[in-house]
């Protein structure tokens, strides 16, 4: 609707004053920037007013954090959790652990000594018919046992002096490393909270209240960005070839005595229109280029949305 009023106005103004057809028609804008929720949470602070010019990283909306700290708190502790458990394998057992082994080894030996003293004297025995076999039965499955035991007890010690495996350390830090990319996730998160403006400009739009429970992808404040406006404007075809990216132009400003010099900053290569090739020689007349001429930091104080118009070489 804004594209048609400006071309019925300057096709008014090129019908009434053939001077006015060496001007393009367009309004002041800024860049919107919308910065939107990524969650469903309450607003619970609004620092900044309506219209306030504000600087990069300033705070603009603050979003209840209470449940989202307790998640960091939680990565933070599986975190820790993980390291020690990488910390410990990465050491291996301690002296106390080995000490442990090395005296149940030497149990399991004097037990087995006994056994088979035991199993000796069973054998005697059942030979002068001094003990039935099912003594001697049971001193030899004693024997056997503390064979078993021993070797247990030393391949305990074994593993303890051999040190952790290499599969169980990389599965550690395997661990670890998950951990850590949870808790930068769950810190992104909590940071996402905290609105803060990605540049400089003015806080045009603040859409939710405070105590409002505002809805995930959301905008939660409209910026518009940059110091001074830009001037949005509509080149009519025949002077396209005229016009190119950085070229001076004035702007005239409506409530501004003075042209303000500003320098071509974008313009559109496909005419805002019917394609150029469906169209006559008189007809091709009437196609717009969308153009964008950037005003000097001197402008800052103008506002968005005035109109506006340039001057064509």
């Amino acid at each position: 609707m804004r594209i048609l009023i400006f071309i019925f106005v300057f096709f008014t103004l090129t019908a009434c004053d053939s001077g006015v057809k060496h001007v393009a028609l367009g309004s002041l804008e800024r860049e919107r920037i919308a910065h939107t929720a990524t969650i469903n949470e309450v607003v619970v602070s609004l620092p900044v007013a309506q219209g306030s010019m504000v600087s990069k990283g300033e705070v603009l909306v603050q979003l209840d954090d209470t449940f989202q700290k307790s998640q960091v708190l939680k990565a933070l502790a599986d975190v820790d959790q993980a390291v020690a458990n990488y910390d410990k394998l990465r050491k291996g057992a301690r002296e106390e652990e080995i000490a442990a082994a090395s005296a149940n080894v030497a149990g399991a030996k004097a037990t087995l000594l006994e056994s088979e003293a035991n199993y000796r004297r069973m054998q005697s025995m059942v030979k002068n018919n001094l003990a039935s076999k099912a003594n001697l039965d049971r001193a030899l499955a004693s024997r056997d046992s503390g064979i078993a035991n021993l070797e247990n007890t030393q391949e305990q010690l074994r593993e303890l002096t051999s040190g952790t495996r290499e599969e169980d350390v990389r599965f550690a830090k395997a661990n670890l490393d998950a951990a850590k990319a949870v808790l930068a996730g769950e810190k992104k998160q909590l940071a996402d909270l905290t609105i803060r403006a990605t540049r400089d400009g003015i806080l045009d739009n603040l859409p939710w209240n405070l105590g409002e429970r505002v809805t995930q992808g959301s905008p939660l404040a409209i910026l518009l960005a940059g110091k001074a406006p830009f001037a949005r404007v509509y080149i009519p075809e025949p002077y396209r070839v005229k016009v190119k990216i950085n070229d001076n132009m004035l702007v005239h400003v409506d409530g501004v005595d003075e042209p303000i010099m500003g320098h071509v900053r974008w313009i559109s290569n496909e005419p805002a229109f019917t394609p150029y090739y469906a169209l006559n020689q008189e007809e091709r007349a009437r196609l717009m280029y969308l153009a964008e001429v950037q005003l000097p930091d001197t402008a800052a104080s103008l506002p968005s949305g005035v109109p506006a118009q340039v001057e064509l070489p």
